[in-house]
């Protein structure tokens, strides 16, 4: 096994950021408004440079991942997780298929709109159908293990939540090798600032904001939220308010980043890899919401919005204690803070195979419960909606859970 060095992983990073520069300049900005008549032509180019632009960002993130992979060395568990994702894949295709058609064809998404300079700074949008009054707005970070997110892994969240009259950015942001910790969090507040300050032009109320992250998705969304806090207590400019935030809901996250470094790497993310994504050992209490939220002033503190961290008993993947731990530090602080566990659910179960199983979706329940706290109408008419159906067999399902590397 040999490590990569300082300068190999810059060199590396800094390939990734030039073609990304050269790929966005080739590309013309696309209208987010809605096709009207005659526009076939023109969806059809735009479908085109989408699924171009995604083939061009996923060759490059492989080609670098692997590249750097063969510097840090490549063990048995990482190979033996990356087959079992594979075959995970494979058993759920029929369903990601129908997902993947929305994505690309259905007239309530609106694709890649940039929000920033920087490789990967899109963001996809879901917008309700019945959108003539302001809907609220869910601004979503996707996992993928600081390797592998991708915005479009928000699909079957966006479309659930679109169905019941809410809003979803789904926000892309650098993965590692392509950019560290650092720059994913900078990437997310960016997206963020992005719907803080433009969401009403899609129809979104920017007075019903609120903010989501799922896996490594939910552990820098934590990030972005402690430090825009810190930040904004200490009286430094900042492009958007803590206090846009209605809510946090926080999926099947990790929060203190220094008890996960060992736990990761018995699942096959080696602690060489996990450091170099999170910056070093030096950098662990930085990137650690929970322990910033227990070093954070009352000032701080005070900023925060409601905290909802929502995570399965049988997450194998992050353990459900690192939710209760962080739900305990805030509430100790002084924060509103609550905590929502998922019996018997692994570290995807409420995020993608409920999902596709169709029928009642407890995640999009609960987020829907506190988004309308206070309009029982609303609340109403979703209760009556038709409930969404099923995307793939029951059995494919069960195989999927056993197999899963999550």
């Amino acid at each position: 096994m040999r490590a990569a060095s300082v300068e190999e992983a810059g060199a590396l990073l800094a390939r990734s950021d030039s073609a990304g520069r050269r790929r966005r300049s080739a590309s013309p900005v696309r209208s987010s408004a809605p096709p009207g008549p005659g526009s076939l032509r023109r969806q059809s180019s735009s479908f085109r440079e989408d699924v171009g632009h995604a083939a061009s960002e996923t060759y490059l993130v492989s080609r670098l991942t692997f590249t750097l992979l063969q510097y840090l060395g490549i063990g048995y568990r990482w190979m033996s997780q990356l087959l079992a994702l594979t075959i995970y894949a494979i058993l759920l295709m029929p369903g990601f298929l129908q997902v993947g058609y929305y994505y690309f064809f259905s007239s309530q998404v609106r694709r890649s709109i940039v929000y920033g300079d920087q490789p990967r700074n899109r963001l996809d949008l879901y917008i309700p159908e019945d959108n003539t009054r302001p809907c609220p707005v869910v601004a979503f970070v996707t996992g993928g293990a600081w390797i592998i997110g991708y915005k479009a892994w928000g699909t079957l969240l966006g479309r659930r939540l679109a169905e019941r009259g809410i809003i979803v950015a789904c926000i892309d942001y650098r993965n590692f090798p392509q950019g560290t910790i650092g720059d994913m969090v900078n990437d997310a507040s960016q997206g963020i600032s992005f719907v803080c300050n433009n969401i009403a032009n899609y129809g979104g109320d920017p007075n019903q904001i609120y903010l989501m992250g799922q896996s490594a998705g939910a552990h820098i969304a934590a990030c972005v939220l402690m430090e825009q806090a810190v930040k904004e207590s200490g009286g430094h400019p900042v492009s958007w308010s803590v206090t846009q935030i209605k809510a946090y809901f926080g999926l099947s996250g990790g929060y203190n980043i220094h008890s996960l470094v060992d736990h990761f790497h018995e699942r096959g993310l080696y602690r060489s890899i996990f450091l170099s994504i999170m910056e070093g050992e030096e950098s662990l209490s930085r990137y650690s919401p929970e322990i910033v939220a227990k070093t954070s002033s009352a000032e701080t503190i005070a900023l925060l919005p409601l905290i909802v961290l929502m995570h399965g008993t049988e997450d194998y993947s992050i353990p459900s204690s690192a939710s209760q731990t962080f739900v305990d530090v805030l509430q100790q602080a002084g924060a509103q803070a609550r905590l929502l566990l998922y019996k018997g659910k692994t570290h995807t179960d409420i995020f993608l195979q409920d999902p596709l199983r169709g029928g009642r979706d407890p995640l999009v329940e609960d987020v829907l419960s506190i988004i309308h706290a206070d309009d029982a109408i609303t609340r109403q008419k979703i209760a009556l909606a038709p409930t969404p159906r099923r995307l793939v067999f029951e059995w494919q399902l069960k195989l999927a859970r056993q197999i899963s590397p999550f």
